[in-house]
Order: C-alpha cells, then sequence, then structure tokens
C-alpha cells in the first residue's frame, strides 16, 4: 500500500512539471507587445525591355534625319545603336543612337532603370520614387512628392542596396549619394566607347563647354529675346507617375552650340530617361529648342505606351 502511494506521488510530480514546462515555453515563444512588419509589396516590373529595340525605325528615321541620306547599309548600322555598358541588365540597360548630315548632328539615348528595394518595409515603388525626386531637384525642380525624410530614406536604402550588390558581386562604382566614384570599380569608368547610361554629351573638343541655360533669350519662339515660359525646365504631369524636362544649351568656345534636351519619367518601379540632342555644323546657329523637346516628349509618350503594353 505504502508502495502505491509513493507511485502515486511520483506520477503527480513528474504531471506538474510538464504542465509548468508548457506554460514557460508558450510565455518565451509570443513574446508580447512585437509587432511583425509586413514585406512591402515588389514592384511592377521584374525586367526590362532591349534599350535598343525599343524605339521603332520609323521614329529613328524622324529623330535622325541625317541617316535618310546615307545607303542601306550605313542606315541598318545606325538604326541598330549601340547599347551601353553595363553589368546587370536585369537593372539597367541604355542604347544611344548618332546621325550627321551637312547642317547638324543629332544624338538619342535612352536609359532604363529598375529600381529594387533592399528594405522590406519600403517597396520598390516608393524606393523609385525617391530616386525619382533627387534627379528632378538636381535637374533644379521642385517636387511636390518629396518630403524631409525622403533623403534620409533613400541614404539608408542606398547604402543597404550598394552592400547587397557587392555581396552579389557586383561593385556599383557609386558612392551612398548615388554619385559616381573615381575608382576603376565603376560601370560608368570602365566603358571607354559609351556614357554608360548617362546620355549624350557634347563632341570632344580641347577648350571646356561653358554653360549658357536656358535665359538669355535662348528659348524663345519669336526671336524677341523674351524667354518663352512653355519651353523651360519644367515639371510634367501628362507622362507616367511623375516626370520633368530639362534643356541644357553648352558652348565650346567659339565652336557650334549644343543643346540638349532631357525627359525623365517614372512608371512604377522602373525610370526611363530620353535624351535628344543637336549639334549644327554653323557657331552662329542655336538648336531650336521647341523642335527637340516636342520631339523627345513624343518619344516618351510611346516608351510609356510600351511599358502599358
Amino acid at each position: 500500500m505504502a508502495f502505491a502511494t509513493g507511485t502515486a506521488l511520483l506520477a503527480a510530480l513528474v504531471v506538474g512539471c510538464s504542465a509548468d514546462s508548457g506554460t514557460s515555453g508558450s510565455a518565451a515563444d509570443s513574446k508580447p507587445g512585437e509587432e511583425t512588419v509586413a514585406a512591402a509589396a515588389p514592384g511592377k516590373y521584374r525586367t526590362l525591355p532591349e534599350a535598343c529595340r525599343a524605339v521603332e525605325t520609323s521614329t529613328l528615321k524622324d529623330l535622325l534625319p541625317g541617316a535618310g541620306e546615307l545607303t542601306e547599309e550605313q542606315q541598318q548600322k545606325v538604326y541598330e545603336g549601340t547599347a551601353s555598358v553595363t553589368y546587370d541588365t536585369d537593372r539597367r540597360v541604355g542604347c544611344s543612337w548618332k546621325s550627321e548630315d551637312p547642317s547638324s548632328s543629332r544624338t538619342l539615348f535612352i536609359g532604363f532603370e529598375r529600381v529594387v528595394s533592399y528594405d522590406p518595409a519600403v517597396s520598390d515603388d516608393d524606393r523609385a520614387g525617391e530616386v525619382y525626386t533627387k534627379q528632378e531637384t538636381a535637374a533644379g525642380l521642385s517636387s511636390p512628392s518629396a518630403t524631409p525624410d525622403a533623403a534620409k530614406s533613400t541614404e539608408n536604402t542606398a547604402d543597404k542596396e550598394q552592400e547587397a550588390e557587392k555581396d552579389a558581386g557586383k561593385d556599383t562604382g557609386k558612392d551612398k549619394d548615388g554619385k559616381k566614384q573615381t575608382s576603376a570599380a565603376s560601370d560608368d569608368a570602365s566603358d571607354p566607347t559609351s556614357h554608360a547610361l548617362s546620355g549624350p554629351t557634347p563632341e570632344d573638343d580641347s577648350t571646356d563647354a561653358a554653360t549658357d541655360g536656358n535665359t538669355g533669350g535662348e528659348n524663345t519662339d519669336d526671336g524677341s529675346g523674351t524667354p518663352d515660359e512653355s519651353l523651360q525646365p519644367r515639371v510634367l504631369d501628362d507622362l507616367g507617375d511623375s516626370a520633368f524636362l530639362d534643356d541644357l544649351l553648352t558652348r565650346a568656345g567659339s565652336t557650334a552650340q549644343h543643346r540638349t534636351v532631357k525627359v525623365v519619367f517614372r512608371t512604377s518601379n522602373v525610370i526611363v530617361t530620353v535624351e535628344y540632342a543637336e549639334q549644327p555644323t554653323v557657331s552662329t546657329v542655336v538648336p531650336d529648342s521647341k523642335e527637340l523637346q516636342e520631339k523627345a516628349q513624343a518619344l516618351a509618350r510611346k516608351l510609356v505606351e510600351k511599358f502599358s503594353e
């Protein structure tokens, strides 16, 4: 009888210990007060179009008038374009074209950048919005979407992106502010034949180019010297999710003037850049700002439609 009572007592102790262990484990796992952060939604676009095939030949013929005077073989080479050197075609691609005629030379560049956020709390779209805003601000244009926290968020996310890309064996060649470094590891520095997604540049010249900007009557519609407000750099409200246009006139000493019109727009997590430039052969001729702007915007609208297909 004593043996039976001792056995019962031992069984009760075992059951009690098991119950206590279960309660203790449950309390440790629940971690009261700790919030679960849901991962931000991924971007709409997972791939990029092939840049050198993104513009139809009929459009290139309009943008590059000098090519029409070439032989069929030479025209084909011009319309094929030159792909920008990039080491991650899922993230960044570009293409440029150039033609010449007796009166001027024309250069076209388009670039696509797919933005990926490495911060689970920031969506790809939001991160792309931050990258776009920095470009718009750099062009001297204000953005209604910019917030005081945008710069800080951009810097923090840029650090994570750069670290992630380095872990994947890809050196971005940029610092945390997105500026190019002079390191030989930079994508841009390793490209001796193209501007590596930075758009067309003035012809090489022994003298430094002096920027005239868009004042002093350069962007006028009647030659009166009064700036035409409709042709000034500005934010565009009818192109993609957000867009802006920049217009830059440069001179290289006494040589011909060079005008570059840049249109940048964002659609979801992709940022698209269109740069259209003209350099007349006569130094006294100023490239027509209105024509370049209209054609650059028309091409940008076609690219928006391509992303919506």
